[in-house]
Order: structure tokens, then sequence, then C-alpha cells
């Protein structure tokens, strides 16, 4: 996949494609807030502007040669998280036991 998102930076240029990326973004909220406060269903609309963001994030990733940094401190923020959800298991057990 890398070869398509060189192909990308070396045709349409970094600013661009770092425009584009947040082009997409942008479209994935409007479509979440068209979810979450209008109820619509656009299900289809959130799946294809979620790939088109993904994409996005991989081209930024290889744009800035930062792919092996995200990772790693991805890694890091879901172990955070986990530990989040274990210390809130924790409080919402002892206070169910307790009642």
């Amino acid at each position: 996949m890398e070869n398509i998102y060189e192909r990308a930076l070396r045709t349409w240029g970094k600013v661009p494609q770092m425009l584009q990326c947040i082009e997409e973004m942008s479209e994935l909220i409007k479509e979440i807030l068209k979810d979450v406060n209008r109820h619509k269903d656009n299900l289809s609309e959130i799946v294809e502007e979620t790939a088109d963001v993904e994409i996005m994030l991989e081209q930024l990733k290889y744009c800035y040669g930062i792919h092996q940094q995200v990772e790693e401190y991805k890694q890091g923020k879901l172990l955070k998280i986990a530990k989040r959800l274990d210390d809130w298991d924790r409080e919402h057990d002892n206070t169910i036991a307790g009642n």
C-alpha cells in the first residue's frame, strides 16, 4: 500500500494531500453529527467517510514517516484506557455491592 501513498504524494503533493485529510475528517464529523443529533439513518455514509479517513490517516503517517511512533503511542494510550476501564469496573462493582 505504501506505493499508492507514495504515488499520491508524488502526484498531488504533500500540502494538497494533508488538506484532503482534513476535508475527509470534516466529512466524517458531519456524518457522525447527523447520526447523533438528527438520528439520521446514514450508516452507509459513516462507513464511506470512515474508510476515507483511515486511508488519509495512513497517507498522513506515510507523509511524515511516523507510522512506528503512532503505533507505539497508540499502544500506550490503549493501556491507559484499559486501566481506566478496570478502575471504572472496580468502582462500580463496589458501589453495586454496597447497595
